[in-house]
């Protein structure tokens, strides 16, 4: 059984405070975390307890809800949730969209239209799925990624219900394994049949033919269609070009940035070195940019877009 939209993140104005999964102890344990400061808020956005580009958006919008009922300073509330995470678009949207109206009522409209655009455009995507379909999948892009439904695997589960999928690779995700972690505990309470894969693993599992379309979700999509992703994106969209595999990008319109006209103006987070190594230097770029060219389709909530 998949989770509910409050259940993944909520604003609980009792205490008050922003109520989320955290998603740095799953899939082992299924534990809330309560903010009840801004600083506590983006702490959990910079050390991902909430990740995943819509969420963080809704994220921001109970942020900003939250100091309100505080009665804190909102431009400092607001500049705060604005620097906790570069690459995301969606925060920068949703702090717009609320800005004006920083109420619960407010914030919890944006969560719920955000849900209906993943179903909206899963919708659309399941019908790219042809029967039997075995597809591959990166990061995480399902519920917990978006504050409910899903994109990339929320677009899974869709042809999962209308019988068009039969497997899912997960690729681990290196170097914090949100596939490993998150994507295949998503599929594994929905029932959908899955194995995860290092990440290193995909081009042969391409050439052997056990793959027949890649999806994944987008943190930013640049006005020209080219795609920021969770790191090693790029490299799939250049296998799936390769092999002949189609390649799909599902994401909300909340992740469409008509500010940035290619994906060079996308401003690429760098991480923790320790992340990739606590002992060696690193580098350890938390995103990569998919050129448009690469891209076989773009699906939103308004449709497929070529």
């Amino acid at each position: 059984m998949s989770l509910l939209p409050e259940q993944i993140i909520r604003l609980d104005e009792s205490v008050p405070a922003v109520v989320l999964l955290d998603q740095r102890r799953l899939p082992d344990e299924a534990v809330e975390l309560t903010c009840r400061t801004i600083p506590e808020l983006v702490d959990a956005i910079r050390t991902l307890a909430v990740r995943g580009a819509p969420a963080i958006g809704v994220a921001a919008a109970y942020g900003l809800a939250l100091a309100a009922l505080r009665g804190e300073d909102l431009t400092a509330a607001e500049e705060a949730l604005a620097a906790s995470r570069p690459t995301a678009v969606n925060l920068f949207w949703a702090l717009d969209q609320v800005r004006d109206d920083p109420t619960p009522g407010r914030a919890r409209a944006l969560h719920e239209a955000e849900v209906e655009r993943c179903r909206s455009m899963s919708a659309h995507a399941a019908e790219l799925f042809p029967t039997h379909t075995r597809a591959l999948t990166h990061c995480n892009a399902g519920g917990l990624a978006t504050g409910g439904y899903g994109s990339a695997v929320g677009a899974l589960r869709a042809a999962w219900e209308r019988k068009r999928l039969d497997h899912v690779l997960v690729d681990e995700t290196r170097p914090l394994l949100q596939g490993a972690r998150l994507t295949a505990w998503e599929l594994e309470q929905v029932g959908i049949p899955h194995h995860v894969i290092a990440d290193s693993a995909a081009a042969s599992l391409m050439a052997r033919g056990e793959v027949d379309l890649v999806v994944t979700g987008a943190d930013r999509i640049a006005a020209n269609g080219d795609t920021a992703n969770k790191i090693g994106t790029y490299s799939l969209a250049v296998l799936a070009r390769h092999h002949g595999i189609p390649f799909y990008v599902v994401a909300p319109s909340s992740t469409l940035d008509p500010d940035t006209s290619t994906g060079a103006g996308i401003v690429i987070e760098e991480r923790d070195a320790t992340e990739v190594t606590p002992r060696f230097p690193a580098r350890n770029p938390a995103f990569d940019v998919t050129p448009r060219e690469l891209i076989t389709a773009i699906v939103t909530e308004d449709g497929v877009l070529s």
